[in-house]
């Protein structure tokens, strides 16, 4: 009736109730002026009645009420690391278009892709830390496309009370990550694409340095620690319970915390360097029970969808057209420390035109 005021729709229904009343308590004599006599069962006849008719009113005011409310709720699941920017672009998003409402879950890219095949719950858009991750679990049975919209590159963070934090450096780190009074910590790679790019960088700076046994010694240490998404490892860092941590340098920019820049070879930053990147690979988990999916390392890319179960497909193509637009979603990304997506080439790039545009794909 009035889905979106604090005001007339109590007003309307206190209304209607002080109309009822006024209609019972005068009943009596309009119907002793009409010359109808009644008896107690007519009483009750007509109470049932007006009872049914009022209950058919509200049972079909409220599930329009509620359908149009559903009409207006964006669902949002996303990687853990955009906690930040998409409580930002919401927050602009919800100012643009007052009358909505949003609703957003934080998990690791992967396990954000199995709630939107597996469950029964409502996805409307979908935000992963990695395109790739998309591509390989959704599409196409539960999504039709994906669109590039953000970048990152890894980084190792740390406090300042953590051990050897006035030594580490690009030339030591690896030997300080080994040392056996300091624990680090890294997420699930099953689980959250920043896991599997920490092994992947791992793998390169062993390459790299020419450190053969690096990459086992570092991946089988400390793996109590993981978790399933790198933002989950921030409360163990900063309680002191860890060292440090791999994580990408938006996170931490975003947390005020110091970190460790890698050099472009080794933070999966520089899409340049994608020949270099693709020298190493780690098995992870697939989408069924017992498969595999051997990934090869490449230049970080954030990636995003509209889900085949969306309810909402006009609110989320241009929640998905705002993210894009360079001077709105783009420019809250890069203030978050995430900068755009360039001369990436997409195979889907006809079926999001109206998106990488700036406007609702229809």
């Amino acid at each position: 009736m009035f889905p979106y005021s604090t005001i007339w729709q109590p007003l309307f229904w206190l209304s209607m109730g002080a109309l009822i009343v006024f209609f019972f308590s005068n009943l009596r004599y309009w119907l002793g002026d009409s010359g109808i006599t009644m008896t107690w069962w007519k009483w009750l006849l007509l109470s049932c009645w007006l009872f049914l008719l009022a209950l058919v009113m509200g049972t079909s005011s409220c599930g329009r009420l509620a359908r149009q409310d559903e009409d207006n709720v964006l669902h949002i699941i996303h990687a853990g690391s955009l906690s930040l920017p998409v409580k930002a672009l919401t927050e602009a998003f919800h100012e643009e278009n007052p009358d909505i409402r949003i609703l957003t879950e934080a998990w690791g890219s992967k396990a954000g892709a199995r709630r939107v095949a597996d469950l029964e719950n409502r996805a409307d858009v979908f935000m992963s830390a990695d395109y790739m991750v998309i591509e390989n679990m959704l599409i196409p049975e539960h999504a039709g496309w994906y669109v590039p919209f953000a970048t990152n590159e890894l980084a190792i963070v740390h406090t300042a009370q953590s051990r050897y934090a006035d030594e580490i450096g690009r030339d030591n780190w690896m030997d300080i990550l080994l040392r056996g009074d300091v624990s680090y910590g890294r997420s699930n790679p099953d689980m959250d694409p920043c896991g599997v790019r920490s092994v992947l960088a791992v793998k390169l700076a062993a390459k790299k340095y020419d450190r053969p046994g690096f990459a086992d010694s570092l991946l089988g240490k400390d793996t109590e620690h993981i978790r399933p998404k790198e933002t989950d490892l921030i409360a163990l860092l900063e309680s002191r319970h860890l060292d440090y941590i791999f994580l990408y340098r938006s996170v931490a920019v975003q947390h005020g915390l110091p970190y460790l820049q890698l050099p472009d070879s080794l933070n999966l930053g520089n899409s340049g360097l994608n020949p270099w990147y693709r020298s190493v690979n780690t098995e992870t988990m697939g989408t069924t029970p017992g498969e595999t999916i051997t990934e090869y390392g490449e230049a970080m890319v954030y990636g995003l969808t509209i889900p085949h179960k969306t309810e909402n497909p006009g609110l989320a193509g241009r929640f998905v057209a705002f993210v894009l637009h360079p001077e709105k979603g783009q420019q809250i990304l890069k203030a978050h420390g995430q900068d755009p997506v360039r001369d990436f080439d997409f195979p889907y790039e006809d079926e999001v035109s109206g998106f990488l545009n700036g406007n609702e794909h229809e």
